[in-house]
């Protein structure tokens, strides 16, 4: 049986579309490989727009550091994402997420339901600066995905989320559990490949975040300083 992985890694990449509604090129795509086709986003490095606050790297790179990030904390919440030529040249690679239409966004993202608080959580680690309500996938079979995570792992505390129902809560102790593992594999170098997606005062902003949440055990509350809502925040 063929991976999904091996299909968008070795899969020829043919372009359908483009999402319109996106700042940066962010393309449809069909990826094939032995008969097994595969829908999945591709945005290529060469379709972003420079972004004076993130002058360091280019946002492929932090899409595909916030996957490993999700997988190393074992939440699951970033779609299989790879690095990978395309058509267009060097960029990210994303599952597609079929999304349940009969979820109403707009009431869900302001809910206490515990795949949310995984994602608040997620963010809070990734130092997410637009966690839209858009930006929720969920699926039919009750799993919940989110997509845009280019904008994160800024040395600089920028958090800012619709998700701010748990702030100033108490962390579970599966939660802190959770968050020392990650700080383990990150001080042990196994996940080695985010040395090369994240500059090195950001790998240090991270380590110190993570830390941060394990040792407040809660949940950051929004800034006074900024902003802590995205606009839109749709």
């Amino acid at each position: 049986m063929i991976e999904i992985s091996e299909v968008l890694t070795e899969g020829n990449l043919k372009v359908s579309g483009r999402l319109i509604d996106a700042s940066n090129a962010t393309l449809l795509a069909e990826c094939t490989y032995n008969n097994v086709s595969i829908r999945c986003i591709y945005k290529p490095v060469a379709g972003e727009r420079p972004l004076w606050d993130f002058p360091d790297g280019n946002l492929a790179h932090r899409e595909y550091a916030a996957f490993l990030i999700s997988q190393s904390l074992d939440f699951n919440i970033v779609p299989l994402t790879i690095l990978r030529d395309g058509p267009f040249g060097f960029g990210m690679v994303q599952q597609w997420i079929e999304v349940d239409g009969s979820v109403d966004l707009a009431s869900f993202f302001g809910s206490d339901d515990p795949q949310l608080r995984k994602m608040a959580l997620f963010d809070a680690v990734i130092n997410n600066t637009d966690r839209k309500i858009g930006h929720l996938l969920p699926q039919e079979n009750g799993q919940l995905f989110g997509c845009d995570h280019g904008v994160t792992f800024h040395h600089e505390n920028k958090l800012r989320t619709v998700l701010w129902q748990w702030a100033g809560e108490n962390l579970s102790d599966d939660e802190v559990q959770s968050l020392t593992l990650l700080l383990n594999r990150i001080e042990r170098n196994q996940i080695a490949e985010l040395e090369s997606l994240i500059t090195k005062v950001e790998l240090e902003a991270l380590v110190d975040r993570i830390k941060e949440l394990i040792s407040s055990r809660i949940f950051p509350m929004p800034s006074q300083d900024w902003p802590a809502i995205p606009w839109p925040a749709f």
